[in-house]
């Protein structure tokens, strides 16, 4: 998002070291006591009790969401000291939000819980796994160092099974997390520790699921699927302990067996489909996919996952505009900015209802983009996109330097990756966004060549809105309030990726005093703002070959009240019916014009 005061707002710096003595601490700003209706459907017992990967799902498998124990630290501690837990923190909710019991920032923290094996677990490899943590974590059981990870938005995974004492009933996890908000130099989205303008709460430590799952030695750790239309076929490399094996993939459509295929496990394959049901917003269609893993002809390894067929292209039309082809046809991608922040979770929705429900009222509106601006979801989240059918433009969490030594590019590049191999199974995401606006922008053109290589089969926004730097597959405009379209550029696709930011306060559902970029004084005035920016969107298609716009944005998030609903989600506050009608006769109006391709 673009604002004037950017500069004022950011505090850029190495990573800081926090000196001896009291942990440094930070109280938020006082904000209304907001929250949503799913708030009350929390189970503090079991939080989030879905199995949190479903494109890698196995049966057994033991939730560590829940009450654990927290105490602030250092950024020097090297290892847990018994004692001194202060206080019970529900995870997986960041610190600073209501549901997490604290609603405080530390800048290092500590976590502990006891948990109890299975007593099948006995005898077998014991993988802990983490959704995400914020920023940087360090990961002890029993007492014993099990691995450090860094990066806030990506899962990672330690195999715990040589410190698990096998003749205790209770096992012990401890985790300490740095978040060095904005005195760092790290991908940070729009956490700061003074939340103003465009920039918001920070959220600290454990903020996705964690879990345990029993495999044996030989195992899927890791998956790549890729359609190829081409040859009506699912490309698919399995990663893991698989010397030796032989692993065998079935893919099934409404249950009935549509391909099969055996293969060594360290090789990649081709799975041919004798049926072809491609997948769009409209008929977003899953088939699923059984994996085994066989060793000496037994199977000692079974995954459940799903993938869709869908292929995507920019290409001119017989006029020359450059278009956005989904399975070979125009796709005008009408849509919103979203966030993806909550004012009881901060970063974590309360519910997986409440996870879903966001996409589910997108759909409901008939849009069919979303692009997730600045953050990156649970996984959850983007297997609802590809179930409901929603096109998504991934932003890469930006960082805000203004100098660019090594250990900086190298961290950006790292977690980059991390971001891509863990969603580049979801046919739902179909743009990477690897910079917005002029924001730490650094080798662009040598990062984009670096994303398009890592992920050939999506299309690649270099920098949504300024500063363009004349490469990857679009050119994106940023504008506010009113649409506007980016200037010709050759064979790129000419995108707005912001406009809107209309204000409107919803009495009752404010977290504090707001803004928008222009602030409207009634619903109506607010639905009419946003039908006529739509009829401005039709003539800048018929013109200047606009194929794609994303208004900002979904629901309020803190001081900005610019959202289609308040940040509670509890009010629409334009005409519902009114925006459905006039988005399908959008999409279907710029749809129309674009089928001589």
């Amino acid at each position: 998002m673009m604002f004037e005061m950017i500069g004022a707002l950011c505090v850029l710096g190495a990573l800081s070291v926090l000196p001896s003595g009291q942990p440094s601490s930070h109280d938020l700003p006082p904000h209304a006591d907001l929250e949503t209706k799913w708030a009350k459907d929390v189970n503090k017992d079991h939080p989030l009790n879905h199995y949190p990967r479903m494109q890698m799902q196995r049966q057994q498998w033991l939730n560590l969401n829940g009450i654990w124990q927290w105490k602030p630290g250092h950024q020097q501690d090297s290892a847990p000291e018994a004692g001194g837990y202060q206080g019970k923190i529900l995870v997986p909710y960041p610190i600073e939000s209501k549901l997490s019991g604290v609603e405080k920032h530390f800048s290092t923290i500590w976590y502990r819980r006891t948990f109890e094996l299975p007593a099948d677990y006995h005898g077998r490899q014991v993988l802990l796994h983490f959704g995400a943590v914020n920023w940087k974590s360090e990961v002890w059981v029993n007492g014993h160092p099990v691995g450090e990870h860094q990066g806030g938005y990506s899962s990672f995974s330690f195999n715990i099974t040589r410190a698990i004492d096998w003749n205790q009933s209770h096992q012990t996890i401890e985790v300490k997390v740095f978040n060095p908000v904005d005195a760092g130099t790290q991908p940070r989205g729009k956490q700061v520790l003074k939340p103003e303008g465009i920039f918001y709460t920070p959220c600290t430590g454990i903020w996705q699921t964690v879990w345990l799952e029993p495999v044996e030695p030989n195992h899927i750790e890791d998956l790549h699927l890729v359609p190829l239309l081409s040859n009506n076929c699912l490309q698919i490399q399995a990663y893991g302990n698989l010397e030796g094996c032989m692993l065998e993939a079935t893919a099934r459509a409404g249950g009935v067996e549509v391909g099969s295929q055996k293969w060594m496990g360290s090789q990649t394959t081709e799975l041919s489909l004798n049926q072809l049901h491609l997948w769009t917003p409209n008929d977003p269609f899953l088939y699923q996919l059984e994996l085994r893993v066989l060793k000496n002809g037994k199977p000692v390894d079974h995954v459940s996952s799903y993938f869709a067929m869908r292929s995507l292209e920019v290409k001119p039309d017989s006029h020359g505009v450059a278009r956005i082809l989904l399975n070979g046809k125009p796709e005008f991608e009408l849509g919103v900015l979203d966030q993806g922040y909550w004012p009881d979770g901060i970063y974590t929705a309360p519910t997986d209802e409440a996870l879903k429900s966001d996409i589910e009222e997108v759909k409901s509106l008939g849009m069919n983009l979303i692009r997730k601006h600045a953050k990156v979801e649970p996984d959850r989240w983007y297997y609802w996109a590809d179930k409901l059918g929603m096109l998504v433009w991934q932003d890469m969490p930006q960082t805000y330097n203004k100098t660019f030594p090594a250990a900086v590019k190298q961290e950006f590049k790292v977690e980059l990756n991390q971001m891509v191999k863990s969603l580049w199974n979801h046919p739902s995401i179909i743009v990477w966004t690897l910079f917005n606006e002029g924001w730490g922008q650094f080798d662009t053109r040598k990062l984009s060549i670096y994303l398009a290589e890592l992920d050939p089969y999506r299309l690649i926004n270099s920098a949504s809105g300024w500063v363009d730097k004349d490469c990857g597959d679009f050119i994106d405009a940023h504008h506010y309030p009113e649409p506007v379209s980016p200037e010709f550029s050759g064979s790129r696709a000419r995108v707005l990726g912001e406009y809107g930011g209309v204000g409107f306060a919803e009495k009752g559902h404010l977290w504090t005093e707001g803004w928008g970029y222009k602030m409207n004084s009634s619903q109506e005035e607010l639905t009419n703002t946003y039908l006529d920016y739509l009829k401005d969107i039709n003539k800048l298609q018929e013109k200047e070959g606009l194929v794609a716009a994303v208004y900002t944005q979904i629901t309020d998030v803190e001081q900005e009240i610019n959202g289609l609903f308040t940040y509670d989600r509890a009010v629409f506050k334009m005409n519902k019916e009114a925006v459905r009608s006039a988005n399908i006769e959008t999409i279907e109006y710029l749809q129309r014009t674009q089928s001589g391709t």
